[in-house]
Protein backbone atom coordinates (compact mmCIF):
# COMPACT_ATOMS: atom_id res chain seq x y z
CA UNK A 1 0.00 0.00 0.00
CA UNK A 2 1.10 3.36 -1.06
CA UNK A 3 -0.59 6.87 1.09
CA UNK A 4 -0.54 10.27 -0.68
CA UNK A 5 -1.03 13.68 1.17
CA UNK A 6 -1.10 16.40 -0.92
CA UNK A 7 -0.87 19.96 0.25
CA UNK A 8 -0.13 23.75 -0.79
CA UNK A 9 -3.20 24.70 -2.76
CA UNK A 10 -4.88 27.83 -2.01
CA UNK A 11 -6.44 31.12 -3.57
CA UNK A 12 -3.57 33.11 -5.28
CA UNK A 13 -3.91 36.31 -7.97
CA UNK A 14 -3.32 35.79 -11.48
CA UNK A 15 0.21 35.51 -12.65
CA UNK A 16 1.22 34.68 -8.94
CA UNK A 17 2.50 31.18 -7.86
CA UNK A 18 1.73 27.95 -5.69
CA UNK A 19 3.94 25.26 -4.69
CA UNK A 20 2.18 21.85 -4.09
CA UNK A 21 3.57 18.99 -2.20
CA UNK A 22 2.89 15.21 -2.69
CA UNK A 23 4.31 13.08 0.41
CA UNK A 24 4.14 9.26 -0.47
CA UNK A 25 4.43 6.77 3.05
CA UNK A 26 4.54 3.17 2.85
CA UNK A 27 5.82 1.14 -0.11
CA UNK A 28 7.81 3.66 -1.42
CA UNK A 29 9.83 1.53 -3.26
CA UNK A 30 7.49 -0.08 -5.32
CA UNK A 31 6.49 3.16 -6.63
CA UNK A 32 7.51 3.54 -10.49
CA UNK A 33 5.84 7.53 -11.37
CA UNK A 34 4.34 9.99 -9.65
CA UNK A 35 2.22 12.58 -11.60
CA UNK A 36 -0.07 15.28 -10.88
CA UNK A 37 -4.06 15.29 -12.08
CA UNK A 38 -6.19 18.34 -12.23
CA UNK A 39 -10.61 18.13 -12.41
CA UNK A 40 -11.83 21.59 -13.09
CA UNK A 41 -16.15 21.18 -12.07
CA UNK A 42 -17.74 19.64 -15.36
CA UNK A 43 -14.24 18.76 -16.59
CA UNK A 44 -12.86 15.09 -16.95
CA UNK A 45 -9.15 14.68 -14.41
CA UNK A 46 -6.32 15.64 -16.75
CA UNK A 47 -2.44 14.80 -16.57
CA UNK A 48 -0.49 17.77 -15.51
CA UNK A 49 2.92 16.77 -15.36
CA UNK A 50 4.42 13.33 -14.04
CA UNK A 51 8.32 12.34 -12.88
CA UNK A 52 9.67 8.62 -13.55
CA UNK A 53 11.62 6.50 -11.48
CA UNK A 54 14.41 8.06 -13.40
CA UNK A 55 13.83 11.38 -12.88
CA UNK A 56 12.63 12.01 -16.54
CA UNK A 57 9.09 14.56 -16.15
CA UNK A 58 6.47 14.97 -18.95
CA UNK A 59 3.97 17.94 -19.03
CA UNK A 60 0.53 19.23 -20.30
CA UNK A 61 1.11 21.55 -23.20
CA UNK A 62 -1.04 23.89 -21.26
CA UNK A 63 1.67 24.32 -18.46
CA UNK A 64 5.08 23.81 -20.14
CA UNK A 65 7.13 26.20 -19.33
CA UNK A 66 5.04 27.58 -16.39
CA UNK A 67 5.04 24.47 -14.33
CA UNK A 68 7.61 22.20 -12.98
CA UNK A 69 7.65 18.71 -11.40
CA UNK A 70 10.54 18.12 -8.82
CA UNK A 71 11.23 15.28 -6.10
CA UNK A 72 12.96 14.93 -2.85
CA UNK A 73 13.98 11.35 -2.48
CA UNK A 74 14.86 11.70 0.78
CA UNK A 75 11.70 12.76 1.96
CA UNK A 76 9.86 10.77 -0.71
CA UNK A 77 7.97 14.27 -2.03
CA UNK A 78 7.30 15.27 -5.38
CA UNK A 79 6.41 18.76 -5.90
CA UNK A 80 4.37 21.32 -8.48
CA UNK A 81 5.81 24.16 -8.90
CA UNK A 82 3.53 26.52 -10.24
CA UNK A 83 4.10 30.10 -11.84
CA UNK A 84 2.84 32.22 -13.84
CA UNK A 85 -1.01 30.85 -12.94
CA UNK A 86 -4.21 31.43 -15.27
CA UNK A 87 -7.90 30.90 -14.14
CA UNK A 88 -7.84 28.59 -16.43
CA UNK A 89 -5.63 26.43 -14.10
CA UNK A 90 -8.24 26.58 -11.45
CA UNK A 91 -9.19 22.99 -9.79
CA UNK A 92 -8.68 20.13 -7.46
CA UNK A 93 -5.09 18.87 -8.10
CA UNK A 94 -4.33 15.51 -6.68
CA UNK A 95 -1.77 13.33 -7.10
CA UNK A 96 -1.55 9.74 -8.53
CA UNK A 97 1.04 6.98 -7.66
CA UNK A 98 1.92 3.94 -9.85
CA UNK A 99 3.31 0.86 -8.63
CA UNK A 100 4.37 -2.23 -10.48
CA UNK A 101 4.83 -4.87 -8.15
CA UNK A 102 4.97 -8.41 -9.18
CA UNK A 103 4.04 -7.10 -12.75
CA UNK A 104 0.18 -6.13 -11.61
CA UNK A 105 -0.28 -2.23 -11.94
CA UNK A 106 -1.91 -0.19 -9.18
CA UNK A 107 -2.69 3.05 -8.98
CA UNK A 108 -3.30 5.44 -5.86
CA UNK A 109 -4.34 8.12 -4.91
CA UNK A 110 -4.50 11.69 -2.22
CA UNK A 111 -6.97 13.34 -0.90
CA UNK A 112 -6.77 16.45 -3.80
CA UNK A 113 -6.09 19.81 -3.32
CA UNK A 114 -7.82 23.03 -4.65
CA UNK A 115 -6.43 25.82 -6.49
CA UNK A 116 -8.17 28.93 -7.33
CA UNK A 117 -6.47 31.76 -9.59
CA UNK A 118 -8.80 34.44 -9.61
CA UNK A 119 -8.43 37.22 -12.40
Amino acid sequence: QVQLVESGGGLVQAGGSLRLSCAASGRTWSINGIGWYRQAPGNQRTLVAVISRDGSTNYADSVKGRFTISRDNAKNTVYLQMNGLKPEDTATYSCNAVTAAFGVRKDYWGQGTQVTVSS
